[in-house]
């Protein structure tokens, strides 16, 4: 427990968005996937998760650790409109309508509530993500439905103070979420691992490192150094900790940090490029798009336009 106690002490959360949002026609997304970890909440009508059609019950929550592509399916299941990631994230306005009015949270036909997070351990390594877990119900849980209802009515007010508050809350959620898994005894071998791994502090440097440096040389040759450990086995040793290879990591982190400056800066999608240590445009712009199964561009239009 001492180890969990100081991975969560150790966590950075950042709110990223709250919607609550009414289905407008059934559809099936048969890859969806996005960076942020997401928690919905089913208030009324149907969603169902993975290639089996997992169906959330009404007030259940469906937990997806960022960067894990699943199919998930709002409304009927029997008839749902069968669309790919890139058609969803470019056309959502066809298929969800946001609710604004703090009063209707849980109390529109066909609704649900969502919250999306980062949690990240030293502040550069994504935690659910890092864990390998696949998204998975939370049965009914009224603590945990409060909370997101909680900042879903703050995000929609102009109140001072509500950025800080949302911060508090989203913190809690992100606490409450490892004691579920906890208390439950999900993903224990994971949890193992993950408490372990984060008290290697030549791991810890790398990660830092990569973070701090995302653009330039992340060369195993460069991550030796770091860790002092030789270039034949920086490798080895950082997929015996982490379970990927640092190179795919790497991936990972530039393609996170690229969504980020796609959402927040007006710079060229070739300046994004360079900046998250892309020589090649073209080759960032397949790199992304086989990722999230949309291009950049589209997904830049999609956080500017769309709001949802």
């Amino acid at each position: 427990m001492e180890d969990y106690n100081k991975i969560i002490e150790s966590l950075g959360v950042k709110f990223i968005k709250s919607r609550n949002i009414r289905i407008l026609q059934p559809i099936r997304i048969k890859n969806f996937y996005d960076v942020e970890n997401t928690l919905l909440i089913l208030y009324n009508g149907e969603v169902s998760f993975g290639e089996e059609a997992v169906h959330a019950e009404v007030g259940d929550m469906l937990f997806i650790p960022g960067g894990k592509m699943l199919s998930v399916t709002y409304g009927n299941a029997d008839r749902p409109k069968a669309i790919s990631n890139e058609e969803f994230m470019t056309h959502r306005e066809l298929y969800f309508e946001p609710n604004l009015e703090p009063a209707k949270i849980g109390q529109i036909e066909n609704s649900f509530g969502m919250v999306a997070f980062e949690a990240k351990v030293f502040d550069s390594v994504n935690f659910f993500t890092s864990l390998d877990i696949p998204p998975f119900l939370i049965k009914k849980d009224d603590k945990l439905a409060f909370m997101l209802a909680e900042i879903l009515k703050e995000d929609m007010t102009d109140d001072l103070g509500k950025g800080r508050v949302i911060k508090i809350k989203t913190e809690e959620i992100v606490i409450e979420i490892i004691r579920y898994i906890i208390k439950n005894r999900l993903f224990v071998e994971q949890l193992a691992t993950n408490s372990t791994y984060f008290k290697d502090p030549r791991l810890i440097d790398i990660f830092a490192y990569i973070k701090d440096n995302i653009g330039g040389d992340l060369s195993n040759k460069v991550l030796a150094n770091v860790a002092n450990v030789s270039e034949d086995y920086v490798g080895q040793y950082f997929k015996m900790l982490t379970g990927i290879n640092p190179q795919d990591y790497i991936e990972y982190q530039r393609m996170e940090a690229a969504v980020g400056l796609l959402r927040t800066s007006k710079k060229s999608i070739r300046a994004i490029g360079a900046d998250v240590g892309y020589k090649d445009t073209a080759y960032f712009c397949r790199r992304f798009k086989m990722m999230f199964g949309i291009p950049a561009g589209k997904m830049r239009r999609r956080e500017s336009l769309m709001n949802l």
